[in-house]
């Protein structure tokens, strides 16, 4: 019986027909390493045929640049160096050149219904001289014949074999959580009809399994709908499963500086994290939706019975919801880091709104409205409001401003406001709004201090911007661009908004063109 599992597992999971398969069982996503590192190394180059999107707004070289599959068919230098990398790279882990046609056929042009003009091997023809010149690092184009640049072939060889190993890891752990879950019921049911170990098991159900872990409470519910307390037993089972879980989660990793993924080890332990709790998530779906069936197969093979089993999925749900949030968590900082802080924002208002209406109908049901404890709810209210109509106010009298921005250099901009003056004294500074940055969050606004510009005509003396003078009647404030709405201050038309504090006020402008 235990060998027809294991035969029917292996091939479920390595049969790619019943759509089964995971990464280390049946499917290697990135089988040859030698030939999608070689791609992934080359495949942001610029070939003759590419089309230059431009380094726009938030733009970067990974997504400036667009070659098509059709470009890549009969661009000869992006056929003969793909080639040439793979031929001796590839002949460094004895992969016959005869072996590489399938991954050519399907990965050489990035579409596998666009093929090539030359096939791999008729593609080494072509090349009547081997290649001696390597390309730079830094290196934009394509344009010759060129050996691949080893930092970057090492850096995306590290990060696909990596991700990989992850990915079989995980697999692996993956497995062995389900398999426990669903076997432990099998296995301590099935220990029950061995001779000699039956009469021990009765013996420790009367002091482990049956019990309470907290007093009566497993036949009579908790207090506040708290539900059933599980036995000795059950509690066993979920402690269990608890540490396996949170065992798996935590141990394994491995990493390298040299990663083209991730520009930190932090960020790709990270992201490794981020991989694996959501696998386990996935993992646990069948064994939550198996305990909560009535036509659960465990009922017929074990005695265990079926309120031990809806007692164990409302377990296995909490620790399910433990791995989704903790993955949801980590894909923020990863993913999303622009959205970082409204999420933040965002979690806060819900939060704080959720807080003052429970507070409310806490006091309404336990005394109702007549002893004044709402009178504090109410105040809190209106201190929300008064800064949000305060906020609104300010707006509405300074109005949307144009501004001008010019960049500075080195991650500096500076920013002129024409038309506001707020004085010369220190420690001055506004909530700026920038409308035409962030038309799908006009409300996003962020302090800076300000400068007023009439005190910047004596001290002035940067030779590289002497032409680029402050504009007369307004107030500045110097930025250092990050990843944020900062980023996005390029040198083109936009309107800002401002909204002073108790004294000052801003606005925008960039290089030679009006913001």
């Amino acid at each position: 019986m235990k060998f027809s599992f294991a035969i029917w597992l292996r091939c479920l999971l390595t049969t790619p027909v019943l759509g089964g398969g995971l990464v280390g069982y049946g499917i290697y996503p990135y089988n040859p390493y030698c030939g999608f590192t070689c791609d992934r190394s080359l495949s942001l180059l610029m070939l003759d045929c590419s089309t230059d999107m431009g380094m726009g707004s938030g733009m970067s070289m990974s997504n400036s640049v667009m070659t098509s599959a059709v470009c890549r068919a009969i661009d000869t230098n992006w056929l003969t160096t793909l080639a040439w990398c793979m031929y001796t790279k590839c002949a460094e882990y004895d992969v016959a050149t005869s072996d590489l046609e399938p991954f050519w056929e399907q990965q050489c042009t990035g579409d596998p219904t666009v093929a090539p003009k030359w096939g791999c091997s008729v593609t080494l023809t072509k090349i009547t001289s081997p290649p001696t010149q390597e390309l730079n690092s830094t290196a934009t184009d394509l344009n010759f014949t060129a050996l691949v640049n080893e930092d970057t072939y090492l850096s995306q060889w590290n990060a696909l074999t990596l991700v990989q190993r992850e990915n079989g890891v995980e697999g692996a752990y993956g497995i062995a959580l389900f398999v426990t879950g669903f076997g432990i019921p099998i296995i301590l049911t099935w220990l029950g009809y061995v001779p000699y170990v039956s009469g021990l098991l009765d013996k420790i159900k009367l002091y482990i399994v049956y019990p309470s872990i907290i007093g009566t409470y497993q036949i009579r519910p908790l207090p506040y709908r708290l539900g059933n307390a599980p036995t000795i037993g059950q509690g066993l089972y979920i402690a269990m499963f608890f540490i396996l879980n949170l065992t798996l989660t935590a141990v394994n990793y491995r990493s390298k500086i040299a990663m083209a993924w991730y520009a930190t080890m932090q960020k790709e332990v990270t992201a490794y994290i981020f991989y694996r709790t959501e696998v386990f998530a996935f993992v646990l779906l069948p064994l939550l939706l198996l305990f909560s069936s009535r036509n659960n197969i465990l009922l017929w093979m074990t005695n265990w019975s079926h309120s031990t089993y809806l007692l164990l999925h409302r377990w296995v749900a909490r620790i399910f919801t433990l791995q989704v949030l903790l993955h949801s968590l980590l894909a923020l900082p990863l993913y999303y880091p622009g959205y970082a802080y409204e999420f933040f924002l965002i979690s806060h208002i819900v939060l704080s709104v959720f807080i003052i209406v429970g507070c409310w109908y806490h006091v309404y049901y336990w005394i109702g409205l007549t002893w004044g404890y709402e009178t504090w709810l109410y105040a809190a209210c209106a201190v929300w409001f008064f800064d949000r109509l305060a906020r609104v106010g300010r707006i509405l009298k300074k109005g949307v401003r144009r501004s001008k921005v010019t960049d500075l250099g080195g991650g500096y901009v500076r920013i002129d406001v024409a038309g506001i003056r707020w004085g010369s004294e220190p420690g001055k500074h506004v909530y700026a709004y920038f409308p035409t940055l962030t038309p799908l969050r006009p409300w996003e606004n962020h302090p800076f201090s300000i400068l007023p510009t009439v005190s910047l005509h004596s001290s002035f003396h940067n030779p590289s911007l002497e032409n680029i003078s402050p504009a007369e009647g307004s107030d500045q404030i110097d930025v250092k661009k990050h990843d944020g709405i900062t980023e996005r201050t390029k040198s083109k038309k936009t309107s800002l908004g401002s909204r002073p504090t108790l004294r000052p006020a801003i606005t925008g402008r960039r290089r030679h063109r009006n913001y």
